[in-house]
């Protein structure tokens, strides 16, 4: 088995004590019959991350500005309806391999995997595969904050990858309002992978954009 650990960023927008936690689920609907959860994170500085299971997908963070108002600044919807009517991967964890693969196709160990095709013949964001898909989630709390953990699998030969690959996604929340995101797979073939969250920003409110419900 190999481990791949993708990446570990951390974002910080404002400086603050570090102090408690909350974490909120709400019940925002179901998918191909699995129940769709929306998670609010809240800091004692009052700024809300909220992310749901459907694609780990970010669908709003409130953050506090020099006045200490909270402005939401990534671009989403208010509802679970409007993500499923299709976006530009708002927020989302997207995988298995972010960004474009040219003809829908790779080399790989003098094979060639063929990809689900997305985008013009391009394979773009694995074809959508992580966005589409309902993670199992875990709240859970360490040294950098508390938030979420999600974990999927993605089955060998899915969207056309060779491999299964078993990922966790973390999402914590801490008081110097900085959010850590960790990326971490597992799989038992040579494969690509590449994870990211695709989040648009605006810090002067994400409500200013026209794709907000």
């Amino acid at each position: 088995m190999k481990k791949i650990l993708c990446l570990t960023a951390l974002f910080a927008l404002i400086s603050c004590p570090i102090n408690a936690q909350s974490v909120q689920k709400e019940h925002w609907g179901t998918v191909k019959g699995k129940e769709v959860s929306l998670y609010t994170v809240t800091n004692k500085n009052g700024m809300k991350m909220q992310i749901m299971n459907l694609g780990c997908i970010i669908t709003s963070l409130f953050v506090p500005d020099k006045n200490e108002k909270l402005e939401d600044v990534v671009l989403g919807f208010d509802n679970l309806q409007d993500y499923l009517k299709g976006h530009p991967s708002f927020g989302t964890t997207v995988g298995r391999y972010a960004n474009r693969i040219k003809n829908a196709q790779f080399v790989m160990n003098d094979s060639v995997y063929k990809l689900a095709a997305n985008e013009e013949g391009t394979a773009i964001h694995g074809g959508n595969e992580f966005r589409d898909a309902v993670w199992d989630a875990k709240i859970v709390s360490n040294e950098n904050g508390e938030g979420l953990r999600f974990h999927y699998l993605s089955p060998d030969g899915s969207f056309g990858y060779p491999g299964n690959l078993d990922v966790t996604i973390t999402y914590l929340l801490n008081d110097d309002n900085a959010i850590c995101a960790t990326f971490e797979a597992e799989t038992d073939k040579d494969t690509h992978v590449s994870i990211t969250n695709h989040s648009y920003f605006n810090l002067n409110g994400a409500k200013e954009l026209i794709y907000r419900s």
